[in-house]
Formats: C-alpha cells, sequence, structure tokens
C-alpha cells in the first residue's frame, strides 16, 4: 500500500511539473525536450543547425521561447483530403470544365 502512496505522489509531483512548464514562457534546454518530447541529442542537432528558433543569452546555455516553439511545430501544415478535393473542385469551377 505504501507503495501505491508513493507512485500517486510522484504522478502528482509529475502533473504540476508540466503544469509549470506551460505557464513559462521561456523554457530552458531539458524542458523544452519534454515539450517537444525530443531526445537531447536531437533537440541538440536541431540548434546546431539552427532549424529551431533558440537564443543564447550568455554564449553557451540555450532557452526557447514556447510560443515561437508552438509556431515552428504548427510549421508545413498539409491539407486534408477534403480540402484538397475542395481547391480541385474550386480550379475547375474557376477555370471551366475540360
Amino acid at each position: 500500500m505504501d507503495i501505491t502512496i508513493i507512485e500517486k505522489l510522484e504522478r502528482i509531483e509529475k502533473l504540476l511539473q508540466e503544469q509549470q512548464t506551460l505557464q513559462k514562457q521561456v523554457l530552458n534546454f531539458n524542458e523544452t525536450c519534454r515539450y517537444l518530447e525530443l531526445s537531447q541529442s536531437h533537440l541538440y542537432k536541431l540548434t546546431s543547425t539552427s532549424a529551431i528558433p533558440h537564443y543564447k543569452p550568455n554564449g553557451k546555455k540555450i532557452y526557447f521561447h514556447r510560443q515561437e516553439l508552438d509556431q515552428w511545430l504548427l510549421r508545413n501544415r498539409m491539407d486534408s483530403q477534403f480540402e484538397i478535393e475542395q481547391q480541385a473542385a474550386n480550379y475547375i469551377i474557376q477555370k471551366g470544365r475540360i
């Protein structure tokens, strides 16, 4: 019974940490790994190739702005099959039938 209480407390602690991270505007490297669900090595690769927006105020530690991360995550939107079919139908209507 003690083990289940400890496990539940650990889960509650983890949820509180996640909530705290979601309220922060500026995230450190480890928080960003958790937020994006990326490994540290992959995030390092993204920063070293400047594929993801980040900040280095003192030249060493890396920080991220959560809003910029959200924008980065939502880039390259893929249209749904319905949207593609709707675009095709609109094109045919505008250009006339073939």
